[in-house]
């Protein structure tokens, strides 16, 4: 399939966008901001740059990679982006425009896949008269810059992050012009999308930094970096030094992340409070269920490219681990940076945003049939299969008349990115799949009923941070005292009752309970199958897998693969063959009470990655931070282990300094002896 065009098609997988926002494809690009970047750490960080004497805590990037020379056949980039940030840089040197002239894509595995683009001058071609119907009303004429210039470069896939450039003309039929030129005859060539693009940029600075809040964002960054080095903050600025998105993590979301960064969500609720500013949160859940913030960002450009850096961003601030799954709103731009940055992770639409637009949309059919919302919720969240749920969803539709509504036809053709029946078998972290985590729009509701400054905001917000790590503190301290009602006699509540979290406990001995109602029927077999349903309702039945030797079971729920906690189904099987504790593997740490001793995500970069960091002081520098944070939290619990790790360090800082001195005794006597 091959396009010809004057602006740049981006060609995605066809799906519902189910947010209408300005900018979800690539404007920026399209108006020729140049863009430049300096690398650091081809294997933690491919698009994020340093800027000065940063460290690796402070990153002033912009949002693309630009080479400084000209480009020649065989020239390979990461990405079609690259190469269009390239010769733009190129374009704005020598002294021309230049647009998307032609893409081309092809079908793999059931996707459109972008595998072409062709870049040209601005006055290639020839314009092309339209016929049009005779008419005695006088028209407009129109004057056009193009002329047949040749010069252009064509960029084909070669691979998941290889394109090569396959075509090349440099000369011009024309003579070339002044940057500044380039750039006023690239804006009066914008369409009507772009420049509302540029003018929503504005208004949005504008409304963020207002008069003087950009510089005092910085200071506030520069400051909280001098009292904490394990503080990071990036800002991303296009070619006019204007800010397009900001990240910043303080040393406490860094660590929570190393013990709860399993399961992610992208919060981008600030968009339901007119009254609020464009800021986001990387969020999870710590392991007594409460919500804990991983990163902060406020998002100005809302393209892809833009995603892309501050999802590079986050990565490199969080050590380079990515999280098993990443849970965000929907939209193609947000959608294609995550499978750009997060190609190993299961990502999925937020399920209650889906349904918060569903009251919207269909507020005709809420109004009329009251019952309606109740049961599509129902529906959504307590179908524990696909099967039942296209079944309930089926009954719906008929119930209702709903059959041939465009809105619920296009939820169901992307109910796989949505729908938890068909997200069971990866992990998000989920306690209940009908109760609501707290959200940042509760934050915001609470707060901000009126317009408030963005330093007024940030304090608010540190504020509300405080206050949450106090109550995860509380609760820690809790788990210690607190006594647990058992309601069985069964060995494998009390063994939860003594592991898990409060609230954890809470939920598994629900599970347990449950259990002690269903039936079980075994089927024989190498490993051993089992029917387990309740009162005879065999649209509820579910089959357990059981492998006795190593007490490993599997059910057709998928819950423990779901949220880490056993269903009562395979509870159930437990009870029925005297299994009488939890297995290890059927215990995850994330949810004990001792889920912050040690790291809880497993470093896999190991020794290689060690070697790795000995080339480079800035991942020399984040290693190093990384160990640290772990120290410093563990000493700070308590006076004895203060003392412990104050004593260390003070030793480790002797030996540091002794060496430094024999080195550079060394190096004065070997300069001696020349």
């Amino acid at each position: 399939m091959e396009y010809s065009s004057s602006e740049d098609d981006e060609l995605v997988e066809d799906c519902v966008d189910l947010e209408e926002d300005i900018g979800a494809s690539d404007v920026d690009q399209r108006t020729s901001e140049v863009t430049a970047s300096l690398h650091f750490g081809d294997q933690l960080c491919n698009s994020v740059v340093t800027v000065e004497n940063s460290v690796g805590n402070v990153l002033l990037t912009t949002d693309g990679e630009v080479k400084n020379e000209e480009p020649y056949l065989g020239m390979v980039f990461d990405s079609d982006s690259s190469a269009r940030a390239f010769y733009n840089a190129y374009a704005l040197r020598i002294g021309f425009g230049i647009r998307v002239a032609r893409s081309r894509s092809e079908r793999r595995k059931g996707v459109e896949v972008l595998v072409m683009k062709r870049f040209v001058c601005l006055k290639e071609g020839h314009h092309k008269k339209k016929v049009t119907e005779y008419t005695t009303k006088k028209k407009r004429k129109r004057l056009s810059i193009r002329d047949g210039c040749p010069a252009m470069m064509e960029v084909v896939r070669r691979g998941p992050d290889k394109w090569v450039v396959t075509k090349l003309v440099l000369e011009h039929t024309h003579v070339v012009v002044s940057p500044d030129k380039v750039r006023e005859i690239q804006l009066n060539h914008l369409s009507g999308k772009d420049r509302e693009h540029e003018n929503y940029l504005r208004e949005m600075r504008q409304k963020i930094f207002g008069e003087g809040d950009a510089q005092g964002l910085l200071e506030y960054f520069k400051r909280m970096q001098a009292e904490n080095s394990g503080f990071f903050y990036a800002v991303q600025v296009d070619n006019r030094n204007c800010m397009t998105n900001v990240f910043w993590a303080d040393a406490k979301a860094r660590m929570a992340y190393n013990y709860f960064g399993d399961a992610v969500t992208f919060d981008t609720t600030y968009k339901k409070n007119e009254n609020m500013i464009p800021f986001a949160a990387f969020t999870g859940v710590n392991h007594h269920g409460q919500p804990v913030v991983f990163g902060c960002a406020l998002v100005v450009d809302k393209t892809e490219s833009s995603f892309a850096w501050l999802f590079e961003t986050w990565l490199t601030a969080m050590f380079g681990h990515r999280p098993i799954s990443f849970t965000t709103d929907q939209g193609k731009a947000m959608e294609v940076a995550v499978a750009k940055v997060f190609p190993n992770t299961r990502h999925r639409v937020c399920r209650w945003r889906v349904l918060s637009r569903c009251k919207k949309k269909l507020s005709d059919v809420c109004s009329r049939y009251p019952t309606f919302y109740v049961e599509l919720k129902k529906c959504v969240n307590e179908s524990d299969t696909d099967d039942v749920f296209e079944m309930y969803w089926r009954s719906i539709l008929d119930k209702y008349g709903l059959r041939e509504n465009t809105w619920l036809q296009l939820l169901y053709n992307v109910r796989h990115k949505w729908v938890p029946a068909y997200l069971k078998s990866f992990f998000f972290a989920e306690l209940s799949t009908t109760q609501k985590l707290e959200s940042m729009n509760r934050f915001y509701r609470n707060n901000f009923d009126k317009k408030i400054s963005l330093h007024a905001f940030i304090a608010k917000f540190d504020q509300a941070m405080d206050c949450r790590f106090e109550r995860e503190a509380q609760e820690d301290l809790a788990v210690l005292h607190d006594q647990r009602i058992l309601k069985t006699d069964a060995p494998l509540e009390k063994q939860a009752a003594n592991i898990y979290t409060r609230t954890v406990f809470e939920k598994f001995q629900v599970e347990l309970i449950e259990a002690l109602d269903y039936s079980v029927k075994i089927q024989d077999g190498a490993i051993s199958k089992f029917s387990v349903e309740r009162d005879g309702d065999a649209c509820n039945r579910h089959i357990v897998f059981l492998n006795v030797s190593e007490k490993k079971a599997c059910c057709s729920c998928s819950k423990f693969d779901f949220s880490g906690i056993l269903c009562r189904h395979v509870l159930a099987v437990f009870l029925v063959t005297g299994v009488i504790l939890l297995p290890e593997h059927y215990i995850l740490k994330r949810w004990t009470r001792k889920a912050k001793s040690g790291l809880v995500l497993e470093d896999d970069r190991g020794v290689e990655f060690q070697n790795y960091c000995q080339s480079s002081p800035i991942l020399r520098y984040n290693d190093l931070v990384h160990d640290a944070m772990k120290c410093v939290e563990k000493g700070a619990a308590s006076a004895e282990t203060y003392k412990i790790v104050k004593d260390i360090l003070q030793k480790a800082f002797a030996e540091i300094v002794a060496l430094e001195e024999n080195v550079a005794k060394a190096r004065s006597h070997h300069a001696e002896n020349m």
